[in-house]
């Protein structure tokens, strides 16, 4: 799960030069002949040193298959993959001595104590942090004679992250690190990953929680059918994407709107959809037209761009660089 920090070479250093994660042209397929599957599909990523990327896909986008490359679980069928400058599987040894991975499911056995657990972890490191710091950080060490059976799921997880930076990673690769979580504990993660970044160290983060993504990475990677659709801060992402207008369905014809397009999804339903490129152009006309005739619009919703809103484009298979989706109908 997760390993210490070694020197790094001048050769690895010249390799990877800034990346700490270097991937081009990455396909992955399963099976053979017709057959065959697919699931990455010439995938190109950068992970820049010292920064947290968030790595987020759709439904059967190809996240786990590339993250099983990335972590030398698995082989690629074609491309390059260089982890700080080396070949995941072929220098496996030097690469797991410097990266620290937080899988879904760790796999340790529920009849150890969480200080058994701890210590057995810290015996297979060369350079670790103390068992009672490393538990410390995840706000265990009340827990520490607690059977890990009779952990909660959001206490085991503190454990599988407490052990995953127990080395002292210098690369750290955390897949869904805050699911089962409360609240409270979600958030004492957030600190820890900003404090990891702060440190140096670099973190390649998955999540379903969009929030979080937001909350802590310098850069969003998004994908969809195998690839890279998406790339670069929450703001640049949803740059482009049409704001929306929402209000309970009006008995009466709407005027033309600048720049605002009605969603034909919403024609049937009781509320009315709109999609502008110029929120404030277009929420200043309506609400000027409904002053002027008297109409009253009640349930008024008027939302950004968002990187949920783009992230469920992208989901649905709308193209989310359009100013507007051209199937509306103009209003």
């Amino acid at each position: 799960m997760n390993t210490t920090q070694a020197t790094r070479s001048p050769e690895a250093t010249s390799q990877h030069t800034g990346a700490a994660i270097a991937v081009r042209g990455l396909r992955r397929r399963y099976g053979t002949g017709a057959q065959a599957f697919e699931a990455v599909r010439g995938l190109d990523l950068i992970v820049p040193e010292g920064t947290v990327t968030a790595l987020l896909g759709t439904n059967g986008a190809g996240k786990t298959s590339t993250l099983e490359v990335i972590e030398g679980l698995g082989r690629a069928t074609e491309g390059e993959v260089r982890v700080l400058g080396l070949d995941p599987i072929a220098d496996r040894a030097e690469v797991r001595r410097r990266i620290g991975v937080l899988l879904q499911s760790s796999g340790f056995s529920g009849d150890l104590t969480v200080v058994e657990t701890a210590r057995l972890w810290h015996s297979t490191l060369s350079t670790p942090r103390p068992v009672e710091e490393a538990l410390e950080m995840l706000d265990l060490r009340a827990r520490a004679d607690v059977k890990v059976s009779a952990l909660s799921g959001g206490e085991k997880r503190r454990l599988d992250l407490a052990l995953t930076l127990m080395g002292r990673p210098e690369l750290v690769m955390l897949d869904e690190p805050t699911t089962g979580l409360d609240p409270e504990s979600r958030r004492e993660v957030w600190r820890l990953v900003r404090g990891l970044r702060d440190a140096g160290a670099t973190v390649l983060l998955t999540t379903h929680y969009l929030d979080e993504a937001e909350a802590l990475a310098d850069r969003l990677e998004i994908m969809h059918a195998g690839r890279i659709v998406r790339s670069g801060t929450a703001g640049e992402i949803a740059e482009g994407h049409p704001s929306t207008i929402t209000f309970d369905r009006l008995h009466r014809e709407l005027p033309a709107l600048p720049r605002a397009t009605v969603d034909p999804a919403s024609l049937s339903d009781p509320r009315t959809v709109l999609h502008t490129t110029d929120l404030q152009e277009s929420l200043t006309a309506l609400l000027g037209w409904a002053q002027h005739e008297g109409v009253r619009i009640d349930g008024l919703d008027a939302r950004t761009a968002s990187l949920e809103s783009v992230f469920l484009a992208i989901a649905d298979g709308d193209d989310d660089r359009r100013a507007a989706p051209t199937s509306s109908k103009e209003v």
